[in-house]
Formats: C-alpha cells, sequence, structure tokens
C-alpha cells in the first residue's frame, strides 16, 4: 500500500508543479503579447509596460485566454492596427512557447 500512496503523491506533486508552471508561462506570455501589441500600436517607453499590465490584468476576468484576445483585439481595432483573428492566436501560441523556454531556464 505505501507504494501506492508514494505513487498517489508523487503524482499529485507533478500536477501541481505543472499547473504553477503553466500559470507562470502565462503570465509571462501575456507581458510578452502586451509588448507586442503595444509596439504594433506606436507605444514606447513606460506605455509598453503599462500596456503589458493591462494585458496581464485582463486574463483575470474569465477562464482561458479569450479575455486577453478579446483585450488585445479590441485594442487593435481602436487603434485601426490590421491583425486578423489568427494572427493573434498565433501569436498567443508562439509567446506562450517562447514563455514557457523562458521559465523552464529560470529553474
Amino acid at each position: 500500500m505505501s507504494q501506492f500512496d508514494d505513487r498517489k503523491k508523487a503524482a499529485e506533486n507533478k500536477f501541481s508543479i505543472d499547473k504553477e508552471l503553466e500559470f507562470k508561462a502565462t503570465a509571462r506570455r501575456n507581458k510578452l503579447l502586451g509588448q507586442w501589441a503595444a509596439g504594433l500600436m506606436g507605444m514606447e517607453g513606460e506605455a509598453i509596460d503599462a500596456y503589458a499590465a493591462q494585458v496581464i490584468e485582463s486574463d483575470f476576468e474569465e477562464a482561458g485566454d479569450e479575455d486577453v484576445y478579446r483585450k488585445i483585439a479590441g485594442d487593435f481595432e481602436t487603434a485601426e492596427v490590421e491583425q486578423s483573428e489568427h494572427q493573434i492566436r498565433k501569436q498567443m501560441e508562439e509567446l506562450f512557447v517562447t514563455a514557457l523556454a523562458q521559465i523552464k531556464s529560470e529553474v
């Protein structure tokens, strides 16, 4: 029975670590996404960091990535930046991979 308990505990620990890694990578992705979007909208300096913070905060509205997508897409529309839904979502995916690699390299 002890071996089963050890496996269960190991699986629970791995799940917890994976979820924490995913959370950190998503937050990092949102920061990178905000910086990318801010650049396309012509922002400079501190405005880029402030906008990236807004994108990070937008992710707390609901579960999943839709709230972040809506934030970026809406701001692009307001700023008259031409980016398709596909382009935005592709950038989100690519930046998640980048963020995950960055987080893993810090560990």
